[in-house]
């Protein structure tokens, strides 16, 4: 596995933040504007209107989450 170091929301000015509550964006902090393209991505995917119900989306993540035996 590859270490890349992770910034502190401490160590992101205030306009480079995104809400992150899980963690799962923090290691696009070392290149903020990826991260704010990221969750931008996220935003589209998860909570704009689409064919799929929102508890749809989040059963499909979860359940790929689990498939790739990510832990958060």
């Amino acid at each position: 596995m590859a270490f890349i170091r992770y910034l502190s929301e401490a160590e992101l000015g205030a306009e480079e933040r995104v809400p992150d509550r899980d963690n799962i964006l923090q290691i696009h902090g070392v290149h903020p504007a990826v991260m704010h393209q990221h969750y931008q991505l996220y935003l589209e995917l998860m909570h704009r209107p689409g064919p799929l119900t929102r508890r749809q989306r989040e059963t499909l993540a979860f359940r790929v989450s689990v498939l790739n035996q990510c832990h958060y």
